[in-house]
């Protein structure tokens, strides 16, 4: 009775790994539902225009221009997180132009806000890659005047880009250290034992900022309890070249900005050497 159980158990164990093999990029990238895209991209006084590029797959893409280009003394490149749209960072784009000499491209990914495709680790990539070629190539900014941001998820995008291509900063909102060690926090004992052989997303942005030549600044709420602010100190702490640190006091995941706006922007415009 005794194997019985135990056999039972082994079964049910590698099922649910299976199921984990199959559906893992439906956990990672979560696009919101076509009902919720409502919000205008071209709110506000600030010029806001939409572009479109392609991937080297040939995937057509867009993504959302906000400020002057040829002023700005920085061009950002900013990765939303997992159940976000770009069109919902225009706001904060907006209050960036205003704050620091930036211009910001926040691009979409495929399978987000009607584009086609399904998004995956290898796609992200792809699709990250296709908005720097934009901003190089089709707005000849140079490697010295572009900066990368990333919030959750888009932080470890933006730190796999930085590990392809060096920006001049690299700025991570709430990121988690790595997609291994988001997986020990699910209810699934010894996962992470198996996770080599189970994982098709290999996000470890605490081991590509080892290396990174450009400053890291990290920005994290303390009361984050989606990816906890453990982890964003051990990708600050593992920078090779350290920019600024920001803990907020009460914020949680979302709410950086909002809870200790001076201090937020204040490390925005630290981070970029501004």
């Amino acid at each position: 009775m005794f194997w019985f159980v135990v056999l039972i158990a082994a079964v049910v164990y590698l099922l649910l790994l299976t199921v984990l093999w199959q559906h893992q990029e439906r956990i990672v990238f979560q696009p919101p539902p076509a009902s919720s895209n409502r919000t205008s991209p071209h709110a506000g006084s600030e010029q806001v225009r939409q572009v479109s590029y392609r991937a080297e797959d040939g995937i057509e893409l867009f993504g959302f221009l906000v400020g002057d280009v040829e002023r700005a003394e920085v061009v950002l490149i900013a990765f939303h997180g997992n159940a976000d749209l770009a069109r919902f960072l225009v706001p904060w784009a907006q209050a960036v132009t205003r704050v620091a000499s930036v211009a910001v491209l926040l691009p979409e990914l495929r399978g987000y806000d009607g584009l086609p495709g399904r998004p995956t680790y290898q796609d992200a990539a792809r699709d990250a890659r296709a908005a720097r070629d934009f901003v190089t190539r089709e707005l000849s900014v140079r490697d010295d005047r572009l900066a990368y941001f990333g919030h959750s998820l888009g932080s470890a995008i933006a730190a796999e880009l930085a590990a392809e291509s060096t920006p001049v900063a690299l700025l991570l909102q709430s990121p988690f250290s790595s997609a291994r060690a988001m997986a020990r926090r699910m209810a699934l004992p010894g996962l992470s034992l198996f996770w080599p052989l189970v994982s098709r997303v290999h996000y470890d942005t605490e081991g590509r900022v080892r290396t990174l030549a450009a400053p890291v600044s990290v920005a994290h709420g303390l009361k984050d309890v989606i990816v906890p602010v453990r982890m964003g100190r051990t990708v600050y702490e593992a920078a090779g070249k350290k920019g600024a640190l920001l803990l907020v006091h009460g914020a949680g995941h979302n709410d950086v900005a909002e809870r200790a706006p001076g201090d937020y922007w204040s490390w925005f415009r630290s981070a970029l050497g501004q």
